[in-house]
């Protein structure tokens, strides 16, 4: 089994006025049916704000600013057997998100 990471920029997901419940209707359905099917292994939306940015010395500062660039607007990690699996799921987000999904492998650490 592979892991993979799908996620969306925060500036395609527009949903209009009135639509944002059914938006998060079908977005958790999409969840409970990856956990079902026992694919599911975290994800969530990140919340419009500017990053924190921790150097290699330990100093913390100020991110890019999310009005200026595009910046990680949700993410999905699930745990499949192979890329078409991975873009089967991501499909079904992006349809109840409503916005296009990218889907990248994650590299496999054992420790992990």
């Amino acid at each position: 089994m592979q892991r993979y990471l799908i996620s969306f920029d925060d500036g395609t997901m527009i949903i209009p006025e009135g639509e944002f419940e059914a938006v998060s209707d079908a977005a958790r359905a999409v969840v409970r049916e990856a956990k079902a099917a026992g694919v599911w292994i975290f994800g969530g939306g990140i919340l419009h704000q500017r990053a924190s940015v921790v150097g290699t010395d330990g100093r913390v500062a100020e991110g890019p600013d999310p009005q200026q660039k595009t910046a990680l607007g949700g993410f999905s990690i699930l745990e499949v057997p192979d890329r078409d699996a991975a873009h089967h799921w991501a499909a079904k987000i992006a349809a109840a998100c409503r916005c296009p999904q990218e889907v990248r492998e994650i590299a496999y650490d054992p420790e992990s």
